[in-house]
C-alpha cells in the first residue's frame, strides 16, 4: 500500500477541488480542506465529513495558516469571469499573497507544491495551439488582468521560490474544465448553456459563436493534477492540462441542445472586451512527461454533466456575485 501522505487543498470545496479531495481521501491520505466559499458549496464536500482522513478548514488563503503538511495543491482562486471581476483587488490577492503564503508553508515543511495556473495566461492567443513556450498576448489593464496577470505572477513566484530555496513546485495551465458540481450561475459558457437548455430559454452566445475553445472532463482534469504532483522532479512545468479537440460555441450550443431534448433557440450578444477567440492546448509535453492525455469525449462528459444539473436545486445555487 502506497505510504499515506498529509495534503491540503486549497479552494478545496470548490467544483475542481471537491473532487481532487475525494480523490485523495479514496486513496487514503489525510486531506485538510481550506475554502472561503465565496464561490463553492459547502454541500460539494458534504459527503466527505464522514472520513477521519478529511478536514474542512473555513480559511481565506490571503491569511496567513500554519499546518504540517507533504503535499500542497494550490486551487483557491474565483475562476469564472463574473467571479473573479466581481472584486478585482481581491482577485490579484488572492493569487499572488495566496502564494507567497503556501509556497512559505511548503518551504518550512519541505513540501512538494502544485500551482493550479491557467490557459489565461496565454491571454488572446497569436499562436494556436497554444503550446507552454508560448508567452502570451494579456492585456495587463483590461477587465480580466486581476485573473490572468495574478496567475502569471503566481508562477514567477513558484519559480523563484524553486530557485532560491530549492523548493519542490509543479506548475499546470488548466483549460476549460467542467463536470458536474460547477456552480450553475457561474457564468461560464458550460453552465449557462445546460442551464438555459433544460429551462427552454433562449441560449445567449457571445459575438459570433465562432470563437474556440476545448473542453476537458473533470475525471481526466483531476488525473492529469494528480500525475503531475507524483511526477519526476526535476520537471516543475508548466504544463498545459486541457482537451485538445477545439469546438466553437455554435458547436457546443448544438450538441446540449441535441442532448436535453430542449427547444431552445439562439440569441446573440456582444463579445466581452479581451475575450480570447481561439483557445487548445498543445498536450504534447503532458502526453511524454506524464502519459497523461483526456479519455472522456465531449459528449459523454456533457452527457454526466446535464444528468447531474437535472437532479440539482437551482434554487439553492444562487448566484454569488453579479454574472455579466
Amino acid at each position: 500500500m502506497a505510504t499515506s501522505k498529509r495534503i491540503v487543498v486549497t479552494g478545496g470545496a470548490g467544483f475542481l477541488g471537491s473532487h481532487l479531495c475525494e480523490r485523495l481521501v479514496a486513496e487514503g491520505h489525510d486531506v485538510i480542506c481550506l475554502d472561503n466559499f465565496f464561490t463553492s458549496q459547502k454541500t460539494n464536500v458534504l459527503h466527505l465529513l464522514d472520513y477521519n482522513n478529511f478536514e474542512l478548514i473555513r480559511h481565506d488563503v490571503i491569511q496567513p495558516i500554519y499546518l504540517e503538511v507533504d503535499e500542497v495543491y494550490n486551487l483557491a482562486c474565483p475562476a469564472a469571469p463574473g467571479h473573479y471581476q466581481y472584486n478585482p483587488v481581491k482577485t490579484t490577492k488572492t493569487s499572488v499573497i495566496g502564494a507567497i503564503n503556501f509556497l512559505g508553508m511548503a518551504k518550512r515543511c519541505g513540501a512538494k507544491i502544485l500551482q493550479a495556473s491557467t490557459s489565461e495566461v496565454y491571454g488572446d492567443p497569436e499562436v494556436h495551439p497554444q503550446p507552454e513556450s508560448y508567452r502570451g498576448a494579456v492585456n495587463t489593464i483590461g477587465p480580466r488582468a486581476c485573473y490572468d496577470e495574478g496567475k502569471r505572477v503566481a508562477e514567477t513566484l513558484f519559480m523563484d521560490y524553486r530557485r532560491m530555496n530549492g523548493v519542490d513546485v509543479r506548475l499546470v495551465r488548466i483549460f476549460n474544465t467542467y463536470g458536474p458540481r460547477m456552480h450553475p450561475f457561474d457564468g461560464r459558457v458550460v453552465s449557462n448553456f445546460i442551464r438555459q437548455a433544460l429551462a427552454g430559454e433562449k441560449i445567449t452566445i457571445f459575438g459570433d459563436g465562432l470563437q474556440t475553445r476545448s473542453f476537458c472532463y473533470r475525471d481526466d482534469l483531476v488525473e492529469g493534477l494528480v500525475r503531475m504532483m507524483n511526477g519526476p522532479k526535476d520537471f516543475p512545468g508548466p504544463i498545459n492540462l486541457g482537451n485538445p479537440d477545439e469546438y466553437t460555441m455554435l458547436e457546443l450550443a448544438e450538441e446540449i441542445i441535441r442532448i436535453t431534448g430542449s427547444s431552445s433557440k439562439l440569441t446573440f450578444e456582444p463579445l466581452p472586451e479581451d475575450d480570447p477567440t481561439r483557445r487548445q492546448p498543445d498536450i504534447t509535453l503532458a502526453r511524454q512527461v506524464l502519459d497523461w492525455e483526456p479519455t472522456v469525449s465531449l459528449t459523454d462528459g456533457l452527457t454526466k454533466t446535464i444528468e447531474w444539473f437535472r437532479t440539482v436545486d437551482l434554487e439553492a445555487f444562487r448566484p454569488p456575485t453579479p454574472n455579466y
